[in-house]
């Protein structure tokens, strides 16, 4: 019975520490997160800052996996080169190691004080100012994190539990089977500082373990990445090559350094051995920093090869995707811009006219409730947002080489571009809407249904005006083109009031009133899309007459 009381405190004290560890980080992301992304944004292609700054942000939020993820983030949106997002996170896996120096601190008597931090940071956490809301988040998780370390150190001195330890990590004698478990516990985790934490802890407990201890904490360092490479799933190729390059490099040193300590085994933990009984943990601790260390200094300068390799194995299928989408435009006109801004002109009409073809079926779809032309519209829709992001990236090459004249008219290009993709979103918002009301039994009315082919059909002669203004400004196409958005804007208005009607009159189902006023709603974004369109003729900005709505 004793020992699973003493079972039950150790998984308990495990759970106050990650929750600790997470208030912490919490408060510390709130107070602080805004300042690191700035930070990132800033930085060039300096390595040694790159990882600089990814050992401090990881001390300062105490989670390589926040940081990981981030930098997955930041590269996702190429605010990050290769060599940078690499970099940060040989870093990050540095500074992951503060938390060992926490664990290995509460072994000193003054840990009763570092928990009682966390009352002070109740105190002051009933002040409403946010900066000192989030002060008060961080003291508290500090010291609930001190109180979960000393739960679980409470139960590895339980003897029973020590005994149970030894027993298993004495079967477990095989080095890499150790590191796989290490690997195994921290995937699960999804906290390498967990469990260096609890190895840190059992180590200190049980110095016998030393050994044991070292290959465990190797293998967390593998199993830290896992948060980063669930993020790269969703990661554009240059995320992903960071990502997976970066767990290579983490087996390779996980193999590497497991294989010499086992080498080495014997002598070394003979040495290791006369080391005091109370200075165990803060030896494994100081391990974990020296192992990080002497990582980082190997692959930082091998940035560059890696890089290479990672490019030939982990190839660009978007990039690949996005030359096939175009027709117009390739980067060897780049070097005669005016003739460029001319092609690209060529692959945004293209582009209009592909997001007019799914806008009919789409809103067909939603009329006649026949979907068989789905994978047609979805895609169109993938070749409408492809060719949105190649001919965004061209633009700014583009931009770098263009006039002053020049560049007016690629602002209008990127703003018209952007209203065309939304078009096209809207169109596949109608084939979604079109299954649903085909999945719930519903169909408008044949009155709806008239009413809403009038609707389309100024929306067909705002297509036909905002391409031709869009092509060569003309002031009276322009006039026409802001008429027709205010005819919109009130016809709207008057369905929406007619379907009112109807269902007081019991002439519709009241089910359909969410249909009907998201399927107006759509078509008003439309016109308003068509109309930026037009007006950026006039206006890179493509909004003179206040008209952005997404």
């Amino acid at each position: 019975m004793e020992i699973t009381k003493q079972i039950i405190l150790l998984l308990t004290g495990l759970v106050v520490f990650v929750v600790g560890m997470n208030m912490m980080s919490h408060g510390l992301k709130n107070s602080a997160g805004k300042y690191i992304r700035k930070l990132f944004k800033k930085i060039k292609d300096k390595r040694i800052v790159s990882a600089a700054i990814g050992a401090g942000t990881t001390a300062i939020v105490q989670s390589s996996g926040a940081t990981t993820v981030m930098t997955v983030g930041f590269l996702s949106a190429n605010a990050l080169t290769f060599a940078q997002g690499f970099a940060i996170m040989l870093g990050a896996f540095l500074g992951t190691t503060v938390t060992g120096l926490f664990v290995s601190l509460s072994s000193f008597s003054f840990s009763i004080f570092l928990m009682a931090i966390a009352f002070i940071g109740f105190i002051i956490g009933f002040f409403k100012n946010a900066t000192i809301k989030n002060i008060s988040e961080i003291l508290i998780g500090f010291g609930i994190l001190f109180f979960g370390l000393e739960a679980m150190k409470g139960a590895f001195n339980y003897p029973d539990i020590q005994n149970a330890l030894i027993d298993v990590v004495s079967k477990v004698d095989f080095p890499f089977l150790l590191m796989l478990i290490g690997v195994v516990i921290t995937a699960l985790t999804q906290s390498s500082s967990a469990t260096n934490s609890i190895v840190i802890i059992m180590v200190a407990a049980n110095p016998s373990l030393l050994s044991s201890g070292f290959y465990l904490v190797i293998g967390a360092t593998i199993g830290a990445l896992l948060p980063a490479i669930i993020a790269s799933f969703n990661s554009n190729t240059l995320g992903k090559r960071v990502t997976y390059s970066t767990l290579v490099c983490r087996i390779l040193m996980a193999v590497l350094a497991t294989g010499i300590i086992w080498a080495v085994n014997t002598p070394l933990f003979n040495f290791l051995n006369t080391i005091p009984e109370s200075n165990v943990g803060i030896l494994l601790a100081v391990f974990t920093i020296i192992y990080n260390f002497i990582y980082l200094i190997i692959f930082l300068p091998l940035i560059t090869p890696i890089e290479k390799v990672s490019n030939k194995l982990i190839k660009d299928k978007d990039d690949e995707l996005k030359k096939k989408s175009l027709h117009y435009i390739n980067d060897n006109l780049l070097n005669t811009p005016s003739v460029a801004i001319i092609q690209v002109q060529k692959e945004i009409e293209y582009m209009f006219e592909l997001s007019r073809i799914n806008f009919n079926l789409g809103v067909n779809d939603i009329l006649s409730l026949d979907v068989s032309n789905g994978k047609e519209i979805e895609d169109r829709e993938e070749l409408i947002d492809c060719i949105n992001s190649a001919v965004s990236e061209y633009l700014i090459k583009l931009s770098n080489k263009a006039s002053e004249e020049d560049e007016t008219r690629i602002g209008s290009y990127y703003h018209a571009i952007n209203d065309i993709e939304r078009i096209g979103d809207h169109a596949y918002n109608f084939l979604e809407m079109a299954r649903k009301l085909i999945n719930e039994d519903l169909s408008f009315s044949s009155t709806a249904k008239e009413e809403f082919k009038e609707f389309i059909q100024m929306l067909d002669e705002m297509f036909v005006v905002a391409r031709n203004t869009f092509i060569e400004y003309n002031e009276l196409e322009l006039q026409r083109l802001k008429e027709l958005e205010e005819e919109t804007d009130s016809y709207k208005d008057k369905l929406a009031d007619a379907h009112f009607n109807r269902i007081k009159k019991n002439e519709c189902k009241n089910e359909l009133s969410p249909f009907h006023s998201n399927l107006l709603a759509e078509l008003e974004r439309v016109a308003d899309h068509l109309t930026n369109i037009g007006y950026s003729s006039i206006n890179p900005t493509g909004d003179e007459i206040n008209h952005n709505k997404s």
